[in-house]
């Protein structure tokens, strides 16, 4: 070895152990509190992200922290409903979703993805249990109800949404009995309704009552953008649930982040202590949003 290569490895041992230590404050913020994350969009469908996802779900239970993962799967959902030849419609945002549908996004959401989820996991290391909010009645829904303006007669009706619902009660015994056994709960958003029918439940909704059923310390919210952006287009890291409101009502957050944020001031009344929307593309983004001081997205808090 000579004395280049000696000290080459000498600095990179240094700054191994220089980021160990600037982590542990926040790993001891988060030892045993139970932090929430909804896995979806663009990151799913990556094979290096997902890879990177499992590894680091593996590492924050190690280190201490209880992750729970809730998971969608709308993309997938819709290239099997076009493989069988069943048209997807969609009002308001979310799927119309009939008898035969709801059987389809059952058999995506809660078979495929989700197994593939915990095989990731476990492939890292981790130890991960695969549930749906069917799994020991974790998740009772009820129906979504709608109204629309039709635009002929300009008076408003209800829309029939099919199976679509969301959760009415969350019971998190089955939830702590996987934590206690040191498992990761990988949960995917189908219910049962009261009615005996299963629901089809948006994963964010179904993420925000299950971390606000578990009093969690963090819920993230990995999408398809950085968090939530000024009318600069610069990313705003840090925003109170009455700042966030008034960013809704002044235009500056707009369009499909609307429904993202009020899902995050929802789980706030939950009991949820935090919100994070940050970007599921970004590598190792819930890493970097928990243990730096600098974070990875928009923090929303009370």
């Amino acid at each position: 070895m000579n004395a280049s290569s000696g000290g080459q490895e000498a600095n990179e041992a240094f700054e191994t152990a220089r980021l160990i230590s600037s982590a542990l404050p926040y790993m001891l913020r988060y030892d045993q509190k139970v932090v929430v994350v909804k896995y979806g969009g663009h990151a799913m469908g990556d094979p290096a992200l997902a890879r990177a996802f499992a590894r680091d779900i593996t590492l924050l239970e190690t280190s201490g922290v209880r992750p729970v993962i809730v998971h969608g799967g709308g993309p997938q959902i819709g290239q099997m409903l076009d493989q069988l030849g069943i048209r997807s419609e969609f009002r308001g945002g979310l799927r119309v979703t009939d008898e035969r549908t709801v059987k389809v996004v059952e058999m995506v959401l809660a078979g495929s993805i989700n197994k593939e989820i915990v095989m990731a996991i476990n492939a890292e290391g981790g130890k991960a249990v695969g549930l749906s909010g069917k799994d020991g009645n974790m998740v009772f829904a009820e129906k979504v109800t709608r109204t629309e303006i039709d635009p002929d007669s300009n008076i408003e009706k209800v829309v029939d949404l099919g199976f679509v619902g969301e959760p009415k009660t969350v019971n998190r015994a089955v939830i702590d009995m996987v934590l206690k056994a040191e498992l990761i709960p990988v949960i995917a958003p189908v219910a049962p309704g009261t009615d005996g029918h299963t629901y089809n439940v948006n994963a964010d909704t179904f993420a925000g009552a299950v971390a606000g059923a578990l009093g969690a310390e963090r819920l993230l919210f990995l999408t398809d953008v950085p968090g939530v952006l000024d009318r600069q287009g610069n990313l705003i890291k840090e925003l109170t649930e009455a700042e966030a409101k008034a960013l809704i009502a002044d235009g500056t957050i707009s369009g499909g982040m609307i429904p993202k944020v009020e899902t995050c001031i929802e789980a706030l009344d939950r009991g949820v202590a935090g919100v994070v929307i940050l970007n599921g593309k970004t590598p190792h983004a819930v890493l970097l949003e928990l243990f730096t001081d600098h974070g990875a997205g928009t923090l929303i808090r009370k």
